[in-house]
């Protein structure tokens, strides 16, 4: 019995140390994390990453740096997509729509 807890403290020991190891595969994704660090609101990472897949990555990040500077805001990342909102949604020539088209279900076949 003693033989299994030495087991799970050593697995408890080795998926702390994973969780700490960096998980970042994309170019997308440490932007993402860049623009929750300039807006200090890493409780939106997720989204953040997202907006970096679909819009310009450059773009987005001129525009946190801007809320960034601003002192009136308090929370910045509310502001960000306050801002987002009202621009229109930048330019986002990543974006490509795919159109789904639709097979006939009832088609009915004659021979």
């Amino acid at each position: 019995m003693e033989n299994l807890r030495d087991i799970s403290t050593g697995y408890l020991k080795t998926l702390e140390k994973r969780s700490k190891e960096s998980r970042v595969y994309k170019p997308f994704q440490s932007t993402g994390l860049m623009l929750a660090e300039i807006l200090d609101d890493q409780k939106h990472k997720a989204i953040y990453m997202r907006l970096c897949k679909i819009y310009d990555n450059q773009e987005l990040i001129r525009k946190a740096r801007d809320v960034a500077e601003r002192k009136s805001v308090e929370n910045k990342g509310a502001y960000f997509m306050k801002m987002l909102k009202e621009v229109g949604k930048i330019a986002h020539p990543k974006l490509v729509r795919k159109i789904k088209v639709k097979k006939p279900s009832n088609l009915k076949l004659e021979f």
